[in-house]
């Protein structure tokens, strides 16, 4: 998909334009306005387009050029704050997709794996340019950090220190990324370490990562695991397992946990119980995803677990997605042979995008740590 990007027109003052300007005017955003979060239009289409096609069609038009935004993040947080995407028209595929996802499982064992090959597979070169040292591709920690490597390694010593980690005890990482808690794991803590992922490229990775440390990665769905281990452990990985298996999701760590264990979940959460996905984001970034509401979540656990901890810090997110951001267009000029311009204008929108929406408070992230219940009690380590 070629992308062609025009000074901005004269707008067509119809009444697509009309409705999207009003729109637009609640969020305090205007058309080829001179504020950086102000959008600048190529393509006279683009008004009809969007309130036709809703966040898809916004998107798409970012990825062919139809419109710009010095600040996308702005831009979003916004739209927002505004409540604007509630205020759109609903698109039909939207609600489609909607029911699709309340009727059928979109995650079932072969789906699965569909994620892994369309986003996590795309190119270890781009996430080794635009991550830490430790392939962190979650939220960091930024309570003392001052740069993203920090960020990462002060999350990950938060993980290790809420999970209570001891020489010799065995931590299962669900959705282990490209090995880099399994690494620091082992290394700081002397822990065995197994990490599962259903990304091949994440595998090969993670395996090169840990060949000298106590860490065995497999390439499985979660839903096969059958091993016990003292401690359990998962980042951002949640986000893929979708409403109708949130109740195995739990039956399984229930299973593989030993008793007296600990299970510590790091996930991008929702405010609201629904199925919880931006057509966009679904289409082009993490197919079939679904974030977790507070109810979902303690609805699925507490048949096995009590929450001993629930931490949000959603705010880092938007920091970190801002570094990535950073980073990405950095190093771009390094990796562009192997993508085309439509990409890195998809995959800045998908940042951008992410860092509003956390600004905005529209969408959290959350770490909750469980128990079967720990006598005395806890004190988290923050």
């Amino acid at each position: 998909m070629s992308v062609e990007v025009e000074s901005a027109p004269v707008p067509r003052k119809d009444s697509w334009y009309r409705i999207a300007e009003d729109l637009l005017n609640q969020a305090d955003i205007r058309f080829n306005g001179s504020r950086r979060w102000d959008i600048q239009v190529h393509n006279p289409d683009f008004y009809k387009r969007v309130l036709q096609e809703g966040s898809i069609g916004l998107g798409e038009s970012y990825m062919e050029g139809w419109w710009d935004c010095a600040a996308l993040d702005v831009f979003f947080e916004k739209i927002l704050r505004a409540k604007l995407d509630e205020k759109m028209p609903k698109n039909v595929r939207d609600l489609i997709r909607i029911a699709g996802m309340r009727l059928f499982n979109l995650q079932t064992r072969k789906r699965a794996w569909i994620v892994g090959k369309e986003h996590y597979d795309i190119g270890n070169d781009l996430f080794a340019k635009m991550l830490d040292p430790y392939m962190q591709y979650s939220c960091g920690y930024w309570k003392k950090a001052t740069s993203l490597p920090q960020a990462q390694e002060a999350k990950l010593k938060m993980l290790c220190e809420k999970l209570q980690l001891q020489p010799g005890m065995r931590l299962l990482d669900i959705g282990c990324g490209w090995g880099g808690l399994a690494q620091y794991a082992a290394e700081h803590y002397n822990v065995h370490v197994t990490g599962v992922t259903i990304s091949e490229e994440q595998q090969k990775m993670a395996q090169d990562r840990c060949t000298w440390l106590d860490v065995s990665i497999k390439l499985m769905d979660y839903r096969d695991l059958d091993t016990t281990f003292d401690r359990i452990v998962s980042v951002g990985m949640f986000e893929h397992v979708g409403p109708k298996n949130y109740d195995t999701y739990f039956e399984v760590v229930n299973r593989c946990l030993k008793p007296g264990g600990m299970f510590l979940l790091h996930t991008i959460g929702a405010n609201k119980s629904d199925n919880n996905v931006d057509p966009w984001i679904n289409k082009y970034i993490f197919p079939n995803g679904c974030l977790p509401s507070v109810k979902q979540i303690a609805s699925a656990s507490e048949a096995n677990f009590i929450v001993e901890d629930w931490h949000n810090f959603g705010a880092d997110y938007d920091l970190t997605l801002m570094e990535w951001h950073q980073r990405f267009n950095h190093f771009w000029p390094e990796i562009q042979n192997n993508y085309t311009e439509s990409f890195k204008r998809m995959f800045n929108y998908y940042l951008m995008s992410c860092a509003g929406a956390f600004r905005a408070r529209d969408i959290q992230l959350w770490q909750v740590l469980f128990s079967r219940g720990v006598e005395g009690g806890m004190y988290v380590y923050r």
